[in-house]
């Protein structure tokens, strides 16, 4: 995930020219002498620094987060893994996001303000600590469809920073961190804002609502509207909405493409070889039971 991977899920503390908001994050654990001295079997749980795709840029001042590059973590310890087992947690959807705000030692910061790039760096350092890098998952070759065991090595996924754009016609960042994208066939300008662990939950409860009244799927246009902000500067949500369900295809896969590029996030893509047909191809890594709650082996 980075220039190297072991700096960016964790390994080593800021240094001296590392932003302010995280080179002053407190601790809340104890020293290995203060721990000696209190309780001989005292364990200090290790820390790790974990690179933010966002780099801090896009959070306000005032904000936590504002300019900061890393975030503080602290290793998983049985007592967390309380947490992912929690039935009453796991039927509400909440064991991930308790957890990382467990793990999070600055408890200024909320899983809900975490841009959703920052958050899934979080949680693969999170997971790389606990369970090692190594994860197990099925995977489906694109062109012959066979499926199979596949190993994968999440030291390997990279970050984007989301500034890899300077082909589109795209403006921004502005003074409130949104971006301006305007559409090849409708001309028009989409105002459009990153999208924060509550706007993502947000959308999952809008998904799963609309199933359970057994409505039409449709995740792409909630979405684009959750994303949006305006257009061409009119910010009314009923015809923002009804303009995003009518927009053409070439305009839609436009948009997507695009807010793409401009998000700081994990880039969850890596190399696949199928064994079946000798194919080379990318996977995008999949969060399964398996990313939390991996099989373990035990050897001797």
């Amino acid at each position: 995930m980075s220039r190297n991977n072991s700096g960016r899920f964790g390994a080593q503390a800021p240094d001296d020219n590392a932003p302010a908001a995280a080179a002053t994050q407190q601790s809340v654990l104890p020293t290995p002498a203060q721990a000696a001295d209190n309780n001989p079997l005292s364990f200090v749980v290790p820390t790790e620094f974990v690179e933010l795709p966002s780099r801090g840029k896009y959070y306000p001042p005032g904000h936590v987060l504002h300019n900061a590059e890393v975030v503080e973590i602290r290793h998983m310890t049985a007592k967390d893994e309380d947490i992912l087992t929690s039935r009453s947690l796991l039927r509400k959807g909440l064991a991930i996001d308790r957890l990382l705000q467990s793990l999070i030692v600055d408890k200024r910061i909320k899983m809900d303000d975490l841009l959703v790039g920052d958050k899934s760096a979080v949680l693969i350092a999170a997971r790389i600590h606990a369970y090692t890098s190594e994860y197990h998952t099925q995977a489906a070759c694109p062109f012959c469809g066979a499926t199979g065991d596949n190993l994968i090595d999440l030291n390997d996924v990279n970050l984007s920073y989301g500034e890899e754009w300077s082909d589109l016609d795209i403006e921004g960042p502005t003074e409130t961190n949104t971006f301006l994208i305007t559409l090849p066939t409708t001309n028009a300008k989409f105002e459009v804002k990153l999208l924060t662990s509550a706007d993502e939950k947000r959308v999952a409860k809008i998904l799963e609502n609309r199933k359970k009244a057994k409505m039409q799927e449709n995740s792409v246009t909630q979405m684009l509207k959750q994303i949006t902000v305006s257009i061409n500067e009119h910010a009314n949500r009923t015809d923002v909405n009804n303009f995003i369900e009518n927009m053409p295809t070439i305009d839609s896969q436009y948009l997507r493409a695009a807010y793409n590029r401009v998000v700081p996030n994990v880039d969850m893509t890596l190399p696949y070889h199928c064994e079946e047909c000798d194919s080379d191809s990318t996977l995008e890594v999949p969060f399964t039971a398996e990313f939390f709650w991996p099989k373990r082996k035990l050897h001797g």
